[in-house]
């Protein structure tokens, strides 16, 4: 059993307490902090906390909690990580971690010098169908990864303060691009050091500082690409997908506007659909399980066991500030309009590494290009002359 201190009464508090007290779970939370006396009594209420409060020093120091959880605003982050590593406490951390890889490292350090389990909350690294396809990739199903395309789109974040840039630390690359990166490593390799950031973000729609829309290419060292894709201004729900392409096959993942549930309603449903559904009528796509389909259920079971076996999470907060540091390139390259290196004075993964890719010897003299199989029944071999570099197509 895992005792928490949730900080937070928003969105992704809500989320994360349903997820952790849902099916007569052992887990519970035990303290809710919050800023606002009346939504923190009601969201305690409305869940079964015993206590509550507006003291955030009560909140990490009490006796009964094993760990806290920090799903508040991102300006928050830091001085609640610092208060809980001060404390002693395992400490959760939603994404993104900090609002600039400066506030991750510091975080990082507080932790580190503290001695305690970190965990950083990537919750779409952990849907049952990216795992599945993470395994795949693993056991080398599609050879070596080349390319990832992330794509996170939505009409919009739910708070107020997410559209101040001040307050969240940028717009729809700080908000999703974190996910899509963190993704796009998981598939390349957290040990590949990624090397530099070319971005296009602009703000098309609404009349905010921070930009509503980006596109974003990370460049790696083994030559593998990541890429990011996010917008606050798409409409029809939101548009969770990943590509991942390998040097010997292709995967496609699509959480979201396609569950697996097709509802269409003449008359509307008036109850909650899905996260960031924009109607009630015509056709519409309900999630079974929405916190198993966006990774929390499986997230949270893993960073408990993690937690009380002694060993470190899968996503820390060592991971978190790589994410801070790839965002901190794409928001110079997007001004800059160049290629800006990510900033890494803390490196733990590989250097050196090989190239992806390579080529395949078709015989003593000769590298395969490509092979096809033709309408007429012959195949076709596409070659490379080792000797003189010609290129040579064969039918066999």
């Amino acid at each position: 059993m895992v005792r928490l201190a949730m900080l937070g009464t928003g969105f992704i508090a809500r989320f994360y307490t349903q997820t952790v007290q849902a099916r007569r779970s052992a887990d519970r939370v035990e303290i809710v902090y919050g800023r606002d006396p009346e939504r923190t009594r009601i969201f305690a209420e409305q869940h079964g906390i015993a206590r509550w409060t507006t003291d955030l020093t009560e909140a990490v120091q009490g006796a009964e909690v094993d760990a806290v959880v920090v799903a508040l605003p991102n300006d928050l982050h830091e001085p609640a990580v610092m208060a809980a590593a001060a404390a002693g406490r395992a400490v959760l951390c939603t994404k993104p971690l900090g609002r600039s890889a400066q506030e991750a490292q510091r975080m990082l350090e507080a932790v580190e010098r503290a001695g305690v389990f970190h965990a950083y909350l990537e919750d779409l690294v952990y849907p049952p169908k990216t795992q599945k396809a993470l395994q795949s990739v693993g056991a080398g199903a599609i050879g070596d990864v080349l390319w990832v395309r992330s794509r996170e789109a939505h009409p919009g974040p739910h708070s107020d303060w997410f559209w101040d840039r001040e307050r969240s630390g940028g717009g729809a690359i700080i908000d999703m691009g974190c996910h899509c990166i963190e993704i796009a490593r998981r598939f390349i390799g957290r040990d590949i050091r990624p090397v530099d950031v070319m971005c296009w973000a602009d703000t098309l729609v609404h009349p905010i500082e921070a930009e509503d829309h980006a596109i974003g290419l990370v460049r790696y060292e083994n030559g593998a690409i990541g890429q990011f894709e996010v917008s606050w201004a798409f409409r029809g729900g939101m548009d969770l997908r990943d590509e991942v392409a390998g040097t010997d096959g292709t995967i496609w993942l699509n959480h979201w506007l396609r569950t697996g549930v097709e509802l269409f309603t003449a008359t509307g449903q008036s109850d909650y659909v899905a996260e960031k559904a924009e109607s009630e009528t015509g056709w519409l796509f309900p999630v079974g399980d929405e916190s198993s389909a966006l990774g929390y259920t499986d997230m949270f079971a893993d960073v408990f066991s993690a937690l009380e076996s002694g060993r470190p999470a899968q996503e820390d907060f060592y991971d978190g500030f790589v994410v801070n540091a790839i965002m901190d390139a794409a928001y110079r390259s997007a001004e800059s309009r160049r290629w800006e290196a990510v900033d890494l004075p803390i490196w733990r993964g590989r250097s050196g590494v090989p190239r992806v890719g390579g080529h395949r010897d078709y015989d003593a003299a000769h590298i395969l290009i490509k092979e096809e199989k033709l309408p007429d029944g012959t195949t076709r071999v596409i070659l490379r002359e080792k000797q003189t570099g010609r290129i040579i197509q064969r039918s066999v």
